[in-house]
């Protein structure tokens, strides 16, 4: 946030205020209507010049949005259905990458390594779009839980396969065991850096009753556990996904008090808010000024191959679970893949591609035109389709349909 200047911050306060408040008023999906006022201010005569990088996405909002979702996540439901989101996450990121991968070197003639970074950079949906996304459509409780964890779990294994890559344009060899050792410490790494985090920080927490004193100390374990894992070449995501869960299932009890409870939950609601107005807006700019006009047949080729990519995931591992308790049914299956949406993550990752690697304009262009495509196509849609099959709002045909026997 170093390089936005003071009065370029407060516009864009001023403008997430009144796009939350004319979305609602007209039922526009707020992410959407934050992108499309992005847009408007990169091109007004006076223009915003609001810049965009990975590490302003990773250490400025990802902390305290990944953080604030694990905070209300109730960690017996997220435990009861970890074996599907687990599958989904891992094999199915790796499913996704590969088809879209392959697509893009058979159909369009890119190399491998381009090629295999935009398969794995796409492949993960992203937990700021998704969260946000399944939070305002108010999705059915079972359908919210499987997305949002998904969404948060599988940021790891696009990161190990992107730190693959990665290593594969310096000229590192790869190794199955290499392989397998980046994966687990990608993300054991992670969550042992955000566990050990809040637990220690915590045990200060309890020793206090100031509310100010206690959101402090959790603006400490949300952005410490983050950039502790980041600097140890671990998962921040996992990390704050970790420290958020302990803090709302453990913290709770422990050390925040009753009184300060209320006023830790308002604090992260802001922050999250906050981020999440801010980084939309950030994206919105910059898409005003993407060439998608120079790519428009690579870019249709690429939403193609995404949504193929995650059809192909998809459908396969709920056939895997259909015989047991946590059986999707099929319109769970219609929103997940048409639900799973790209953003910030996924815009992060491509403006980290190295310049050697021959495909790395287009990669930067592409993605952004397929996170225009995932906010503006498929976050438009999915609204009416969830009410359609009874999925939102609690609607009681979808809770009765989905439950399942207890186990």
């Amino acid at each position: 946030m170093a390089n936005i200047d003071l009065l370029d911050f407060g516009m864009l306060l001023v403008v997430a205020s009144l796009v939350a408040m004319v979305s609602r008023r007209i039922g526009l999906p707020y992410t959407a209507g934050l992108v499309l006022a992005g847009i408007s201010l990169a091109l007004l005569p006076f223009g915003v010049d609001l810049p965009l990088s990975r590490e302003l996405i990773f250490n400025i909002f990802l902390p305290p949005l990944i953080f604030e979702a694990a905070l209300q996540m109730n960690w017996p439901r997220f435990r009861q259905e970890m074996p599907l989101t687990i599958t989904l996450a891992f094999l199915g990121v790796a499913i996704s990458a590969a088809v879209v991968a392959g697509g893009l070197h058979w159909l369009l003639g890119w190399s491998w390594i381009g090629a295999g970074f935009v398969g794995v950079l796409i492949a993960a949906t992203d937990p700021v779009s998704v969260i946000a996304a399944f939070k305002e459509m108010k999705a059915e409780p079972r359908l919210g839980m499987v997305v949002e964890s998904e969404s948060l779990l599988n940021d790891g294994v696009a990161a190990v396969g992107f730190g693959i890559l990665m290593g594969l344009t310096q000229g590192q060899a790869l190794t199955p065991i290499g392989v397998l050792a980046s994966l687990l410490w990608t993300v054991v790494g992670g969550i042992v850096a955000g566990a050990a985090v809040a637990f220690i920080v915590l045990r200060i927490a309890g020793r206090t009753r100031d509310h100010l004193v206690e959101i402090t100390l959790t603006t400490i374990i949300a952005w410490g556990g983050f950039l502790l894992a980041e600097r140890i070449g671990a998962s921040g995501v996992f990390a704050a996904l970790a420290a958020g869960v302990i803090v709302g299932n453990f913290g709770w009890r422990t050390s925040i008090s009753e009184a300060g409870k209320p006023h830790v939950t308002g604090f992260w609601e802001y922050a999250a808010f906050l981020a999440n107005s801010v980084l939309f807006l950030l994206i919105g700019s910059h898409e005003a000024h993407q060439p998608l006009t120079l790519v428009s047949g690579a870019l249709a080729v690429l939403v193609l191959l995404t949504l193929i990519g995650r059809a192909a995931a998809v459908y396969p591992i709920a056939f895997l679970f259909c015989r047991s308790s946590l059986r999707l049914p099929a319109t769970y299956q219609h929103v997940l893949v048409w639900g799973g949406l790209r953003g910030a993550v996924g815009l992060a990752l491509a403006l980290a591609v190295p310049p050697s690697v021959p495909e790395q304009r287009e990669i930067v262009v592409l993605t952004f035109g397929v996170v225009a495509f995932s906010i503006f196509v498929q976050g438009l849609t999915m609204p009416p389709l969830l009410r359609r099959w009874n999925l939102s709002n609690g609607a009681p045909g979808g809770s009765r349909r989905n439950k399942r026997p207890k186990s």
